[in-house]
């Protein structure tokens, strides 16, 4: 029995955790830092998840095989070269890519190179160091708005500005480049055409040859009411998604998500772990926006329900190279998952609110920026609970979800009402 140790604190690290519980038990599994959900699906363990030595010794000390990092930071920064490179840990399995292969997510420049070298469909760009402010300016220019202006690297989910005026788009391009605004992350940046269409999100296991086709989502940004306001790290999501069918799918296959592992093959990228596509549809056809190397969040919340394949066998047949032998089933249920944020996210927000949580539901609740204080819950982020649920439907899904919410309560609770209300409409049409 392989026991497994999930980085990160967030929602889609506890949906991991409670999926691989109910596969190996809780005492096979440890989530560094966690949550006061985590802890209900294994233990949680208090790691510097950046220090690598400290999280390889932590596994030798309680015989843990196998690594899985929640979010993007540790494997862009290399911990599976870290873990691989040294003698005491190389028997460490993690699923994950390596440091070259994150750059898929780390750096936006590398992946629309890797796009253009594989002939997959993007948006047209042009990427534009400290040097090329009035380069990147003039090139502005030549573009119809809104535009699409990205910090090259990890910005925290902020680094991604669609500019209305061309007056802001410069004024985004000096804050960046002149300013330094997201430090390193945006001493380059690419600018791209934007392409108007309806964004799903698809997902993969890859052993760096073969690959499984995950259950597509799509999530909500924005935080106000029909996607207006500010961005955050995602406000709710869905799975299926109603326009996401056959031939579209196909598309994506096609296009995409083979193109991108014939690239990942032909460059030597050691590759396993999750590909997320962060893709658009336009007119039905599909073009990647990003790449992301692990599971989005919350996404997660929704993809990971609907699997009834255990997520140890696909992590464990990555490790050996035989993932093509794992048969994926799906339950073909709706999911969806909306998020309870604190008042005042995604900017300025208070923490240590007490949290009161329904005895009995249906729903699922998936723990994200949480602590537990003796027998008491408190909130500590921003982003709060992933209230899932499963039904025949999508409507009655999110009639659950909303259900459960009312349930809930802690001082500046806030939601969004209509998660999922435009794949119904799309359905009805």
């Amino acid at each position: 029995m392989i026991k497994i140790l999930i980085l990160g604190s967030g929602g889609r690290e506890c949906t991991f955790a409670w999926k691989l519980a109910q596969e190996l038990g809780r005492e096979n599994i440890f989530t560094a830092p966690g949550n006061a959900g985590t802890e209900l699906y294994g233990s949680n363990v208090d790691l510097d998840i950046n220090d690598f030595d400290a999280v390889g010794n932590f596994c030798i000390q309680n015989n843990i095989g196998c690594i899985l990092p929640g979010g993007e930071d540790t494997l862009v920064a290399g911990i599976k070269d870290h873990i691989a490179g040294s003698e005491q840990f190389k028997h460490l399995f993690v699923f994950g890519p390596d440091k070259e292969a994150s750059k898929l997510e780390g750096s936006k420049e590398y992946a629309k190179q890797f796009m253009l070298k594989n002939n997959i469909p993007t948006a047209a760009y042009r990427s534009f160091g400290v040097s090329g402010i009035n380069e990147a300016k003039d090139f502005l220019g030549t573009l119809s708005p809104p535009y699409v202006i990205k910090a090259d690297g990890l910005a925290a989910g902020k680094g991604v500005v669609i500019s209305r005026t061309l007056p802001e788009a410069n004024k985004c391009i000096d804050e960046m480049l002149g300013e330094e605004k997201f430090g390193k992350a945006s001493q380059t940046i690419v600018i791209e055409e934007f392409l108007k269409g309806i964004e799903v999100s698809f997902f993969i296991a890859t052993d760096g040859k073969d690959y499984l086709l995950l259950p597509e989502a799509k999530d909500y940004k924005r935080i106000g009411e029909n996607d207006t306001g500010l961005n955050t790290g995602g406000m709710g999501a869905v799975s299926p998604v109603s326009f996401a069918d056959e031939v579209f799918i196909s598309k994506v296959k096609e296009r995409i998500i083979e193109p991108t592992m014939k690239g990942i093959k032909k460059d030597h990228l050691n590759y396993q772990g999750f590909i997320f596509f962060g893709l658009i549809s336009v007119a039905g056809d599909p073009y990647v926006i990003e790449y992301n190397c692990r599971m989005g969040d919350p996404e997660t919340e929704v993809v990971i329900p609907r699997m009834e394949t255990r997520l140890s066998d696909i992590i464990l047949k990555a490790k050996e190279g035989k993932i093509k032998e794992v048969n994926l089933k799906m339950d073909p249920s709706s999911c969806c998952t909306v998020m309870l944020v604190s008042g005042g996210y995604p900017e300025k927000y208070e923490k240590n609110k007490f949290i009161r949580l329904p005895v009995n539901t249906e729903s699922l609740m998936f723990h994200s920026g949480t602590k537990r204080v003796d027998s008491d819950i408190f909130t500590n982020g921003g982003r709060v609970l992933a209230v899932t649920s499963l039904a025949e439907d999508a409507a009655d899904c999110l009639k659950m979800c909303y259900e459960t919410i009312k349930e809930i309560d802690f001082e500046g609770k806030y939601f969004r009402t209509d998660i999922g209300k435009d794949l119904l409409s799309l359905e009805k049409n």
